[in-house]
């Protein structure tokens, strides 16, 4: 299987790296010359546990330079998805090719995004618990190692979801496939809109949030109002999902969110498809969301403010 990894940041160059150091066939494809060139001069540099590893990878920043490709796996940030998207189809060869891409990008509509551009056959998505952080260009660190689970974004064919699984867990990255992926989704949604934005603004660390009262109560009032997005969508979500959130801030409690450290290094966030679709999907249904309303305007204030410094 050809393998093209988008977007070369934390998550990519650490499923680019794991895939190639088991010998796959991958490409990572970064518009960052910077990134690209320390990627090819000097591999992938992966920390963890303590210990430095070198992979060597394949890393260019045209999408020419690639061959065709069976599967593009998909990791920039919301805001460049349908850009993403339309490189997938050219990689994967245009109409009447039966390539698939795959988005494991954080957040909510990015599926849709693809699956305008390529076809819903096409696509496939999924959630990871792994975790990665940038420490400098080309070198990342494995800050976490969780299950990674993926399925069609609509119901199809499955054999190209059993082989992706296959070659995930030959590089020795834990997934498995479901039959039905939007419950999965909506589950790390949750995780995410307890989490990001309220880190993001306070500068806490996950488990931080549990330790303060109002904290952990806008915890509680951000996740209340999602799960009653979801359920006006007749959503499948466990009735533990606070009690889940809690577990998982408490689990990875010496973390920077994602979305903390992209406030943190002035990058821009997530917050559009994350409390932002919540806010979507509950204006579709007449439903007000005005904690995660509130939410995704302050973060977008912070961004704001120093997308303009």
């Amino acid at each position: 299987m050809k393998i093209t990894i988008i977007g070369a940041g934390a998550m990519g160059c650490l499923f680019g790296g794991l895939l190639s150091e088991q010998g796959m066939d991958v490409h990572l494809l970064d518009v960052r010359e910077e990134q690209v060139v320390a990627l090819n001069d000097h591999g992938l540099t992966i920390l963890h546990q303590g210990v430095e590893r070198i992979v060597k990878v394949r890393a260019v920043t045209e999408p020419a330079a690639i061959p065709r490709t069976d599967l593009a796996v998909i990791f920039v940030k919301h805001a460049q998805t349908e850009a993403a998207a339309r490189i997938a189809a050219h990689l994967l060869g245009g109409n009447g090719y039966n390539g698939h891409a795959l988005t494991l990008q954080n957040g909510m509509g990015n599926a849709e995004i693809i699956a305008d551009v390529l076809g819903e056959e096409q696509v496939l998505c999924g959630t990871t618990a792994q975790g990665a952080m940038v420490l400098g260009s080309g070198k990342i660190q494995h800050s976490g190692v969780g299950e990674t689970v993926i399925g069609m974004w609509r119901p199809g064919r499955g054999e190209i979801a059993t082989e992706v699984t296959e070659v995930f867990t030959a590089a020795g990255i834990s997934c498995r496939e479901v039959d039905d992926i939007e419950p999965v989704l909506w589950k790390k949604l949750f995780v995410n809109v307890g989490i990001n934005a309220i880190t993001a603004l306070t500068g806490l660390r996950n488990g931080q949030l549990l330790d303060l009262e109002s904290t952990r109560r806008l915890m509680q009032d951000v996740v209340s109002e999602a799960l009653a997005v979801a359920e006006a969508h007749s959503i499948k979500v466990p009735s533990d999902i606070l009690k889940h959130v809690e577990q998982v801030a408490q689990a990875t409690a010496s973390n920077r969110s994602s979305m903390g450290q992209d406030v943190d290094d002035q990058r821009p966030t997530e917050i559009d498809a994350i409390n932002g679709y919540i806010v979507r999907k509950a204006k579709e249904r007449g439903i007000a969301a005005p904690v995660n309303q509130t939410l995704v305007r302050l973060v977008q204030t912070v961004q704001g403010k120093y997308a303009a410094s």
